[in-house]
């Protein structure tokens, strides 16, 4: 399973992700431009020390991102637009799952291009989620349902510094 990060705006959801990526042996797709310089001091202090852990590819563009994907996986769009439930749906290993940019989202021809979008369940009320918070829940679900987590240390095994 993958992330996919469409055009991010904000320096500080990327690198969150980078580490969240790192932590559970996610690897992420950035599909420029960014809206922030890379390697930026945001980016770099939410990303910590765990950007070199990080399996992170930079694509120029999203038809430089379509032409690298592996033939058969699916992309799956967060999307505050989806008709699923992110809980409801199946997951596969092989999923990526593609975020929008925190300001705007993705633009309708990306949002074609999605073999699948999910919503996560939200108040009327509320407009949306931090990128990275929602990218995280359904990371979440998805590694739940295809047996994707990393194996859980056992206590008699260095926490590595409590990072």
């Amino acid at each position: 399973m993958r992330l996919a990060l469409f055009e991010p705006d904000i320096a500080q959801n990327t690198g969150t992700l980078l580490r969240l990526g790192a932590c559970l042996g996610v690897g992420l797709d950035i599909i420029e431009p960014c809206g922030f310089p890379w390697g930026s001091s945001a980016f770099k202090r939410a990303g910590m020390d765990y950007l070199p852990l990080a399996d992170a590819r930079r694509h120029d563009s999203w038809d430089d991102f379509l032409r690298t994907r592996p033939a058969g996986s699916r992309l799956v769009l967060l999307t505050t637009q989806g008709a699923d439930a992110y809980t409801d749906f199946t997951y596969r290993p092989d999923d990526t799952l593609l975020l929008g940019r925190e300001t705007a989202g993705v633009p309708p021809h990306v949002h074609a291009r999605a073999d699948a979008r999910v919503t996560i369940p939200m108040l009327p009320s509320a407009r949306s989620l931090n990128v990275a918070i929602a990218a995280a829940m359904v990371l979440g679900e998805g590694l739940r349902q295809t047996a994707g987590f990393p194996p859980v240390k056992r206590a008699s095994e260095p926490d590595g510094g409590g990072r």
